[in-house]
């Protein structure tokens, strides 16, 4: 099963104000897994950034400027996520932005059911609890890069293994079978102001597939899952 765990960075919080997409970044899952793939590029707004976004993740307006276009990368960031599900971290608020930027070529948006949102997941397994994504590092002792700035690819790699995580993850007795569900879309963490609607994946394992995948995790170490790949 192909997934792909993705984010963007915008020059503001609202594709209605006209903020545009400045960066995304794509890592390839198979049967939750990393495989090392990935999707980035950085993106010319042509538009000025917003400050407070720009200490957020740090792409400044003379950066950017030199970048290409969304309509020159579209054909290759839509052929890398095909129609593969979408793990995003307050996923209306991403795709809010991606599609006001495929609507502005005249092409098809998104489809919301495409994307399992992990905000929504972990609010739901530890309400009340702060879900960011350094929040949910370090719930699950992830080691989250000491990033001082975030950027599209390095959140989707952290993300991948937060995903992992709340999947089961590591934890003793996991068990994934085709009665387990994943809902999607809700409500905003800190940054975003994005409000969800609930969708459902329904995921079919095989008993040979849990019984690998059991004893893989349990042979896994601590270590994040990226530890063997360049960032």
């Amino acid at each position: 099963m192909r997934e792909i765990a993705l984010d963007t960075e915008t020059t503001g919080l609202s594709p209605k104000n006209g903020d545009r997409v400045v960066e995304i970044g794509c890592v390839e899952l198979i049967n939750h897994m990393p495989t090392g793939r990935t999707y980035q590029t950085y993106l010319n707004p042509q538009k000025m950034m917003d400050p407070s976004a720009e200490e957020v993740h740090g792409l400044s307006n003379d950066f950017l400027k030199d970048q290409p276009l969304f309509k020159e990368i579209v054909g290759d960031f839509l052929e890398f996520i095909s129609d593969s599900p979408l793990i995003i971290h307050n996923a209306e608020f991403d795709l809010g932005f991606l599609n006001s930027e495929l609507k502005r070529l005249d092409m098809n948006e998104i489809n919301l059911n495409q994307a399992i949102d992990t905000l929504k997941i972990s609010r739901d397994k530890y309400p009340g609890a702060q879900n960011s994504l350094d929040a949910l590092c370090r719930r699950f002792d992830i080691n989250n890069y000491d990033r001082e700035l975030h950027g599209a690819l390095l959140d989707s790699k952290i993300l991948a293994d937060v995903y992992l995580e709340l999947l089961g993850g590591k934890e003793p007795g996991l068990k994934l079978d085709s009665d387990n569900v994943v809902e999607t879309f809700e409500n905003n963490q800190t940054n975003s102001p994005k409000t969800k609607e609930i969708e459902i994946y329904s995921y079919g394992v095989s008993e040979k597939e849990k019984e690998d995948h059991t004893n893989f995790i349990n042979a896994m170490s601590v270590k994040s899952l990226w530890d063997d790949f360049e960032v």
